[in-house]
This record gives C-alpha cells, sequence and structure tokens, in this order.
C-alpha cells in the first residue's frame, strides 16, 4: 500500500478484454509480441502480460499501440450494448478462434472477385459437412 493508503490496482475484466484484442490485432498485422514490444518500448515478456490482462495498459502506451494497429484506440472497448457493441464482440470472438486470423489474411490477398466467391462457398460446404457430422 502506499502511503495514501489506497489498495494497488488490480487487473479487470476490461484489462482482459483489452489484452484479447491486442493480440487479435496484432496478429492480424502479422506482428510478433517481440515486434509490438520494440514498437512501443517494451519487452515482448510486457506484451505478453498486457495480452493475458495480467497487467493493465496505460493511456499512453494504448494510444501508441492502436497508432501501430493503425485502429482507433476504442477498438480495444466495448461499444455499447446495442448492436455495434455486440457485432464488435462478434468480430473478436471470431478472430480468437485458432486459424481465423491466417485464413483471414489469405483471404484478402486473394484479387480475383471469383475466386474469392469460390473460396467462401468451398468454406461454407466445409463448415456444413463438419456440421453434419458432429449431428
Amino acid at each position: 500500500m502506499d502511503t495514501l493508503g489506497a489498495k494497488p490496482k488490480r487487473a479487470t475484466e476490461q484489462d482482459r478484454l483489452v489484452g484479447e484484442r491486442i493480440v487479435a490485432l496484432r496478429k492480424a498485422r502479422g506482428l510478433s509480441q517481440a515486434a509490438l514490444g520494440a514498437a512501443v518500448g517494451v519487452t515482448f515478456q510486457q506484451v505478453q502480460k498486457y495480452e493475458r490482462g495480467t497487467n493493465r495498459v496505460g493511456a499512453g502506451r494504448l494510444q501508441e499501440i492502436a497508432r501501430l494497429l493503425e485502429v482507433p484506440v476504442s477498438a480495444f472497448f466495448d461499444e455499447g450494448n446495442g448492436a455495434a457493441g455486440d457485432m464488435q464482440a462478434d468480430v473478436f470472438g471470431f478472430l480468437r478462434i485458432h486459424g481465423a486470423i491466417d485464413l483471414l489474411r489469405a483471404f484478402a490477398t486473394i484479387e480475383d472477385d471469383q475466386l474469392r466467391r469460390e473460396v467462401l462457398a468451398i468454406v461454407r460446404s466445409a463448415s456444413r459437412l463438419g456440421r453434419e457430422e458432429g449431428s
């Protein structure tokens, strides 16, 4: 405790949420923890602590991370209880699925619209087959 008797700050659910979003956005940019840490002036171990939500990210550092990842600071927080907040939560939920970011990154590199539609059709077919086998 400090001299004023205040309790030390503990990481919260919001800190965990911010960390999850840092992970998703970092991976979407193809950055390692070490590269992100070097760019914002911390070690990769500190980035790990931010991403796990065990350490809080200060406002200035979060702003620097947002600038590096080319997103507004608001991307790390819920938009509220409305449809926008639900959609944002869904997007980050999808991005946590193993391989989702790699799939998205590869899909984005396909320049031909028809080929992109065909790849999407293949993925949808695979999804239907997976659901049928699981039934």
